[in-house]
């Protein structure tokens, strides 16, 4: 039997959503560092904070914002989570994607996930965005650990195509006739929230990993459960531990991200124009 406190926190939820506005959407974001802002683009907004929904889990990290935001943006019916809640963060895997069924519950058919990471792949400058392609959890957890949400899918769900193909060409191909380059990778996600060793870098090199983070594979992994299908994007802001002598710092996260903001926030124009 599926946990009666999830069960509750998605039922209070959508209950509390629904009590706000009657808006159905069909596209759900989970805005990740440095890409917040764009949930300011969001026109005719309603903003349910996490806070109001009992026992949800809260953000806890500078500058996510920790709200849901429906509305409107361009052209499409979205609602967007302006601060995801990390693994990291103390929560369980399990409680951190709940989102992601709350918003197959709404009525969401297609998700996008954005993060920031290191980069594995030397080839790839600090603001590279890259495409996942593939996955690989080293994170020491699984969302689907312990009951099954019966409803949402089955108990063994096939993870061979977590990132949908289709959306991952056409967004590729949009992009290169506006002169944007992407790369397409495979991103790794380990637990947090120190950042990775060299020793854990070169492993993730081997392994065939293009770019390490915290976060996004929980809830694509949820998204495959639900069969929602997924899009996810990653901006590679510094190198990842080892590949330069020098140590590894939030604040060149957060810089690097700021500065191809407003390239990032054109490619997820691009997704909801034209590949979504």
């Amino acid at each position: 039997m599926t946990n009666e406190r999830e069960m509750k926190i998605i039922e209070d939820s959508v209950r509390i959503i629904r009590e706000k506005t009657d808006f159905e959407p069909e596209i759900g974001m989970i805005l990740g560092s440095g890409l917040g802002d764009y949930a300011d683009k969001i026109e005719d907004p309603v903003r349910i904070s996490y806070h109001d929904i009992p026992d949800f889990p809260v953000s806890t990290v500078a500058g996510h914002a920790g709200q849901f935001v429906m509305g409107t943006c361009m052209g499409k019916k979205v609602i967007a989570m302006q601060g995801r809640v990390h693994y990291y963060e103390g929560y369980s895997q399990r409680l951190i994607t709940l989102p992601i069924r709350i918003m197959k519950r709404l009525g969401v058919k297609k998700i996008l996930l954005t993060n920031a990471a290191g980069g594995v792949n030397r080839a790839y400058e600090p603001g590279t965005l890259m495409i996942i392609r593939d996955h690989i959890n080293y994170s020491g957890s699984n969302p689907l650990t312990g009951p099954n949400f019966e409803k949402d899918g089955p108990r063994f769900p096939d993870m061979s195509c977590v990132y949908d193909a289709g959306f991952r060409k056409s967004l590729k191909e949009k992009a290169e006739q506006k002169g944007i380059h992407l790369e397409e990778g495979v991103y790794m996600m380990f637990s947090g929230p120190n950042y990775e060793t060299p020793a854990e870098v070169r492993m993730a090199g081997i392994l065939g990993a293009d770019a390490v983070g915290m976060s996004t594979v929980p809830e694509a992994i949820v998204c495959g459960h639900c069969k929602i299908p997924v899009l996810g994007i990653s901006c590679v802001t510094n190198p990842g531990a080892g590949i330069l002598d020098q140590p590894l710092n939030h604040k060149e996260v957060v810089e690097t991200a700021a500065r191809v903001k407003a390239t990032f926030e054109e490619v997820v124009d691009l997704v909801l124009q034209e590949v979504f």
